[in-house]
Order: structure tokens, then C-alpha cells, then sequence
């Protein structure tokens, strides 16, 4: 696969030089010098990195040899030039180095994913399967197993899993405890503990445990923002499964909330005396625009088919014309845009991205979606919402959850090769 996301500039302020330990200029040097290679359009040279960041040629190549050293960067055919001398060889992120594993336990379905340094998709399985009437512990038990393949995988070609992260449909805490999350059954659910002893899930890298346990809506869209295209800063990027969630990106930084629990968006009443839900409320948007709820509506109900499947059903049966799965997809895009509606009037996001099985549907969705924005968002007159399909689709969770592991070395190379040593 083609790289799944652009590495974005890193903001850093840097200290005057003589209030700098020496540990801590190179810790800044490596970075900055990395962050110019990830960043950079075509493979610089030595000297294009010393004319891009001020340093000089000798600490420039000294921090190159250190990043080669660690597999990190590699050099790159030099690129065929007019006139004299010998053309410089450029620099590249490693296709050889560390890489992140990303994993997803969602309700009817376990995926694996690794991705190196420069985003490239290097391994992807998913397992179909009804994680409901398992226990977690059984549950997970199964991903690591997808674990276990991808690292051999990943071995395979020559990456070193740097870590993992584990996308779930729920409130997760710092620790990794998953507090709640109603589709799953689970609460209070301490998904480290019941991992521990399976690498590549358990050593701890540069100070980070090796697994990273989050929010699958926060990790879409995470992937959605590094996804390689262009785009604004701010989203909010709506996950739509049997649950829905959201990732709500502020200036390209993820918002999180107090507490690390922002964009429940699936369980904002729609209606508040509507239909039950299983968190415990009435009326939620999951009951009305969920997968379960259209699939209903649209005549399928009982046809047990996983997210990308029955996305894949209800998009037939859409282009045939079929006029139930069309006014199920109609009322499932009305409640959507109220909901949404009120998301942009709280935050002022000019953005909207449908992910997971609404990227399919995305073509009836969006103005039923739209319709309600218009009516609803007091701006929308002079300032147009954007409402649009996301780049990963179904894969973003897992492929966010990857990328996250590894801009976390692109971060801080400095941790990764004081790991090597």
C-alpha cells in the first residue's frame, strides 16, 4: 500500500544553548533532523538538512550516521543531476526499521495491522467473529493470536514491532482499563492484565508501556489526520459500526476531554423518550443511525453481517433503488445531521467525516446529513459545513492505532535508540 499518512512539522522550543545539557541538544538534534526527512517531498541531502535547519554539516552528519545506525533512516539512491561533481545521496525514513502494531477488538470483529516508519501498510488480517456472548478474556485471547502473526509478519520483512496500541469501542482510562463499553458487554475490563506474558504486548520502550490501550473513534481519527491528504486541522471524525463514536480533532491535536472520554456522540439522545439503548438511556443516536438500527429499518434485521459486509449489502441494495434500505439510510442520515448539527454549533468545526461502514454509504448519508446541518447550524448560511467520506474507511481504528506507536518514535528517536543499545 502507498504511505497512509503525511508526517506533520513538530513544533519545539528550544532552550538557549548554554542552559542545554548535552544529552538533551542531541536529543533535539535527532529530532529535528528526522522530522525534516519524514517531512521533506523528495529524499534531502546532508547538506539540504543543514541549510533546513541551521546546524552545522558535521552535526548533521553525525546525527544521520546515528539515525542509520538505528534503522531509522537509510539512504536513498542519489537523484541523477547536470553538471560536475557527484551527486549527494539522499535520505529516506527506514522500510527496514521499527514499526508500530495497531489491534481493534470491536463487536463483531478482531484486526491486526502493522505500519512502518513512512506509514506504509505492511500487514493487515481482520477475524470475523461475534465477540458479544464471549467473555474479555476469551476475547482477547483471539488478538493474540492476530498479534502473534503479524509480528512473525513483520519479522518476515526485517520491521522490529516498536509497541502496540488497541483500539476499543469504549471509555478507556490511562491505565488501559476499558470502563465501559456497552456494545461489548465489558466494563471494568483491565485489558493489560489480561494480556500480560504475550509479546509483543508486554516489554515497555522508551519509558511507554508496549501496549496503548484507547479509543477506537480517537485512533481513526488519528489516522484520518495523518492519512496523506490535505485537509483541515479540525474534524470531527465519526466512526459508524453496530456502535458510533467520535474523534473530535481540534488544530490537529486530538481533544480528549477532562477526562479522557470525549465523543460519546452514539449516545446523545436523539429522542430523549425514544427506543432503549445498552448504555442504559433512552433515545441514543446508536438506536437510530447505528448498523443494527438500519439493517432493521432496511428489512435485514436477523442477517448477523459484520460491519463491512453489511455496509457492502446496503450499498447494493441502495444503487438498485431498493426503496426500504433507501428510507432507512434517509432516517439514519436525518438523526446523524441533528446530532451533528449540534456538535459543530458547540465546537465550530467547518468538517465533518463519515468513517467506518458510513464511508460506504457516505453517497446517502451526506444529504440527509447536510439538510439538517443547513437547518440547524447557525453559521451554515456564510460559513458551509463539509461533509465527506473518510480515506481509511473501515481500517482507520487499526491503521491509527499502528501510526500511533510510530510517530511516537518519529517524536522522540532518541528513546527508540537508547532502547537499542
Amino acid at each position: 500500500m502507498a504511505a497512509m499518512w503525511q508526517c506533520q512539522g513538530v513544533s519545539r522550543t528550544v532552550a538557549p544553548a548554554g542552559a542545554v545539557r548535552q544529552g538533551s541538544l542531541r536529543e533535539l538534534n535527532l529530532a529535528l533532523v528526522l522530522d525534516r526527512i519524514a517531512a521533506a517531498a523528495r529524499p534531502p541531502s546532508r547538506a539540504d538538512l543543514a541549510a533546513r535547519t541551521g546546524l552545522t554539516r558535521a552535526t548533521v552528519s553525525a546525527v544521520v550516521e546515528d539515525l542509520i545506525a538505528g534503522r531509522l533512516v537509510s539512504e536513498a539512491d542519489p537523484t541523477p543531476r547536470n553538471g560536475a561533481g557527484r551527486p549527494a545521496r539522499g535520505l529516506v525514513l527506514a522500510g527496514d526499521g521499527p514499526a508500530g502494531l495497531g489491534l481493534e477488538a470491536n463487536v463483531d470483529y478482531l484486526a491486526a495491522c502493522v505500519v512502518d516508519l513512512a506509514g506504509r501498510v505492511r500487514h493487515h488480517t481482520v477475524l470475523r467473529a461475534d465477540l458479544r456472548p464471549l467473555a474479555p478474556a476469551d476475547a482477547l485471547a483471539r488478538l493474540v493470536g492476530l498479534a502473534a502473526a503479524a509480528r512473525a509478519d513483520a519479522a518476515d520483512q526485517g520491521l522490529t514491532l516498536a509497541g502496540a496500541a488497541l483500539a476499543v469501542p469504549g471509555l478507556v482510562d490511562d491505565a488501559g482499563l476499558v470502563r465501559l463499553a456497552p456494545n461489548l458487554g465489558w466494563r471494568d475490563v483491565d485489558v493489560p492484565a489480561l494480556l500480560a506474558g504475550h509479546p509483543p504486548l508486554t516489554e515497555r520502550v522508551d519509558g511507554v508501556p508496549a501496549l496503548v490501550v484507547d479509543n477506537e473513534a480517537n485512533l481513526a481519527a488519528l489516522g484520518e489526520l495523518h492519512a496523506g491528504v490535505a485537509g483541515p486541522a479540525s474534524f470531527l471524525h465519526i466512526s459508524g459500526e453496530v456502535g458510533i463514536g467520535a474523534g473530535i480533532m481540534l488544530d490537529g491535536t486530538l481533544f480528549r476531554g477532562a477526562r479522557g472520554w470525549s465523543g460519546e456522540i452514539g449516545h446523545i439522545p436523539v429522542q430523549p423518550d425514544g427506543r432503549p439503548c445498552r448504555c442504559g438511556g433512552r433515545g441514543c443516536l446508536e438506536q437510530y443511525a447505528g448498523q443494527e438500527a438500519v439493517l432493521l429499518a432496511a428489512g435485514l434485521a436477523g442477517a448477523d453481517l459484520p460491519a463491512d459486509t453489511a455496509a457492502a449489502r446496503l450499498t447494493e441494495l441502495a444503487e438498485a433503488g431498493d426503496r426500504a434500505t433507501l428510507d432507512a439510510l434517509a432516517e439514519a442520515g436525518t438523526a446523524l445531521g441533528v446530532t451533528v448539527a449540534g456538535v459543530v454549533n458547540l465546537l465550530d468545526l467547518d468538517t465533518v467525516v463519515l468513517g467506518g461502514g458510513y464511508a460506504p454509504l457516505a453517497p446517502w448519508l451526506r444529504p440527509p446529513v447536510l439538510a439538517e446541518v443547513s437547518r440547524r447550524v447557525l453559521t451554515a448560511a456564510w460559513s458551509p459545513v463539509t461533509v465527506r467520506p473518510a480515506v481509511l474507511g473501515s481500517e482507520a481504528a487499526v491503521v491509527g492505532a499502528a501510526g500511533s506507536v510510530v510517530r511516537r518514535i518519529l517524536a522522540r528517536p532518541a528513546g527508540w535508540l537508547a532502547h537499542r543499545r
